[in-house]
């Protein structure tokens, strides 16, 4: 006889269907397992052998053949162990012959006998739940298994006892109820921020569309300041983006006790990150910063001080929302559609030409500093706005700025008019900033004036088709901002004052704002 149970491979945040077959046969001791396992799962038999001699049960002296198939699947992680183990109960009789029918198995064995928390148990109940099966998993990831919907029948032991006692009947395992949901923790408030009136107008709109957004200041101007309040103006987010969001994060072991928030993921990165830190990647090809900022920001602060390999890899999620990891034999998608925020200072020095403070490193400081970051890069950028010195004045003055609620209620209603209009438009759900290209040119269509403010901006500063699009996404979210139905010449020339000419930051907005005012 064959004991046949049902696990899943992880493939980014999708689990596939593995069927764990266990065999005991004749011939020499031995313990083999087969069907393109890692090294995690070859060490299994270490784990399930001391697991079941924790419980008093030894190993028959038989041949032990575990496969997992597909055969051809690459399968790596430690959370094969219970079902192997389940496998090997059923087959010495130890357990019923039903045992785990009905159920998909994960969870990873100590040499106790207990039954360690694995990643991915919310995938895993999806999976289950699609499949009609119900999970077996650990006790700590019960919460989190269990927002896999209410029909879903859930066992969650402590340990491998435990499970054993409850197909005899001797135990019953109850259900885990679902984790926690948090509120969204306080964000800084927009109006403690002196000054920088235009940057805050800069940061509304690329908040109302979902927009990348470019600082670029001396030190101490309120980069990131402006940067860390941004999450207090977002809106909450859907349970459809709260899924996405916590598979992801199951992915990466983030969900502790099966708690998810309603807050939009806020990720900031140091400077050192590598490029499988930022994008994914690792020898189990875990999802990276890009994928857990995903339906949230991603913010870069000292942006040309990240190595350049690492702020390229950025430039495909940026334009497709997620990330493709290319492995030998298979590829990994974790999807990444998030809002790009980076700050940097103008130069080396931190002041550049502008600063009424020399710079001590040449007159070539600001552009050699400016183009470690290429072109490419920063034509993905939607808005790029330069903030000057925030003056003792301002500093002393009172705060006169709006609130982060006032703000993030404008915020809110032009995301709620984008959300229905995509909808119309396309049948899905997008903010202006993910908004195909052909449902774009329709809704974002300007009048003759902004029509042809835009072909002489487009002409006279060079920007690409790329550049074209976006200035057209901006002036649509400025003219949802103001619950306007059509974008006009002023939405257009907003939109091209945020722009910037050929990639090269600092040194054309003087030229867009001359065009803006142009005739």
């Amino acid at each position: 006889m064959v004991a046949q149970l049902t696990t899943f491979a992880f493939h980014g945040v999708e689990a596939r269907s593995v069927t764990v077959q266990v065999q005991l046969g004749g011939g020499n001791n031995g313990f083999a397992i087969v069907g393109l396992p890692d090294k995690a799962i070859s060490e299994a038999r270490d784990r399930v052998q001391a697991a079941l001699t924790a419980i008093g049960l030894g190993l028959p002296p038989k041949r032990v053949t575990v496969n997992l198939a597909p055969a051809d699947m690459p399968k790596e992680g430690g959370h094969f162990d219970l079902a192997i183990a389940l496998g090997l109960l059923i087959e010495m009789g130890a357990a019923p012959r039903d045992a785990g029918e009905g159920f998909a198995v994960i969870g990873e064995l100590g040499l106790d006998g207990s039954v360690a928390a694995v990643n991915g148990a919310l995938p895993a109940a999806v999976a289950a739940n699609a499949h009609g099966l119900g999970l077996i998993c650990p006790y700590a990831n019960g919460p989190e298994a269990a927002w896999a919907g209410r029909d879903i029948a859930i066992l969650a032991p402590k340990s491998l006892i435990q499970l054993v006692n409850h197909f005899k009947g001797a135990q019953v395992l109850a259900a885990p109820a679902p984790g926690a949901i948090e509120a969204a923790p306080a964000a800084p408030d927009l109006k403690d921020v002196k000054g920088q009136e235009s940057a805050k107008r800069a940061l509304e709109a690329a908040a109302a569309g979902g927009h990348n957004l470019l600082m670029i200041g001396p030190p101490g101007a309120g980069k990131s300041m402006l940067a860390r309040r941004l999450p207090g103006l977002l809106p909450p987010l859907t349970p459809e983006e709260m899924l996405e969001i916590s598979m992801v994060q199951s992915m990466a072991g983030l969900l502790e006790g099966g708690r998810l928030t309603r807050a939009r993921p806020f990720r900031a990165p140091h400077h050192s990150a590598s490029m499988a830190a930022m994008v994914g990647g690792g020898m189990r090809a875990k999802p990276g910063e890009a994928s857990l900022a995903h339906h949230g920001v991603l913010f870069l602060d000292e942006l040309p001080e990240f190595p350049p390999q690492v702020l390229d890899s950025l430039r495909q999620p940026m334009e497709t929302g997620d990330v493709l990891i290319a492995r030998a034999n298979f590829h990994v998608r974790y999807p990444a559609r998030f809002q790009l925020i980076a700050a940097m200072n103008p130069c080396r020095c931190g002041h550049g030409r502008a600063s009424a403070r020399a710079c001590g490193r040449g007159p070539n400081c600001e552009a050699v500093y400016q183009s470690r970051v290429s072109g490419p890069m920063l034509d993905r950028m939607d808005i790029a706005i330069d903030l000057a010195p925030v003056t003792p004045a301002d500093l002393a003055a009172p705060a006169t700025g709006e609130a982060s609620a006032a703000v993030a209620a404008r915020i809110a209603e032009a995301r709620k008019i984008q959300i229905e209009r995509s909808v119309g438009e396309t049948g899905a759900p997008a903010v202006n900033a993910a908004l195909p290209d052909a449902a774009l040119e329709k809704v974002a269509a300007p009048d003759a004036d902004g029509a042809a403010l835009l072909t002489r901006a487009a002409e006279t500063l060079g920007f690409s088709a790329r550049g074209y699009h976006r200035i057209l996404r901006v002036a649509r979210t400025l003219a949802d901002l103001e619950g306007q139905s059509g974008v006009r010449r002023r939405h257009i020339a907003e939109a091209v004052s945020y722009r910037r000419r050929d990639g090269a930051p600092g040194h054309e907005a003087p030229a867009a704002r001359a065009v803006t005012t142009a005739g």
